[in-house]
């Protein structure tokens, strides 16, 4: 089943992506940076010269570099599962952005396979998994 364990719990997962694609949206480094775990890893395997970031200092650090590169751009995200147990939960998600890159208007879809924690109550970001569905322009 796609969707499983409690309502509330589901309810700040699917916050918890809402907040990180307001984030990357707005550019805001600090308000992304707080959606990851402290001990957080980010893969992008379709990206072999990036490779795993681990931290969430070096994540961030990272991260704000490349928005460099991604100039107005919107960002969209939504579940297609989300699996809980106890303070642990397995969700997968898709992306689509759409930003200015070179004098063109680029689109991109993407999945994201990660596993969230609970830490104090609230849920972040543990590791997170990126590859590429579909590249335009």
């Amino acid at each position: 089943m796609p969707f499983t364990g409690p309502a509330e719990d589901r309810l700040a997962l699917r916050e918890l992506l809402e907040t990180y694609a307001d984030a990357v949206t707005r550019n805001d480094a600090d308000a992304w940076g707080a959606t990851w775990a402290e001990q957080a890893e980010w893969s992008l395997p379709d990206y072999p010269e990036l490779g795993t970031t681990r931290g969430r200092p070096a994540i961030v650090a990272m991260w704000v570099e490349a928005m460099k590169h991604y100039p107005g751009i919107m960002f969209e995200a939504w579940p297609g599962s989300i699996e809980i147990d106890g303070d642990r939960a397995v969700m997968r998600s898709y992306t689509s952005e759409v930003y200015d890159q070179q004098g063109a208007t680029k689109r991109d879809r993407g999945v994201y396979e990660d596993v969230c924690v609970r830490i104090d109550g609230r849920w972040l970001f543990q590791r997170r998994t990126f590859r590429n569905i579909h590249r335009q322009g």
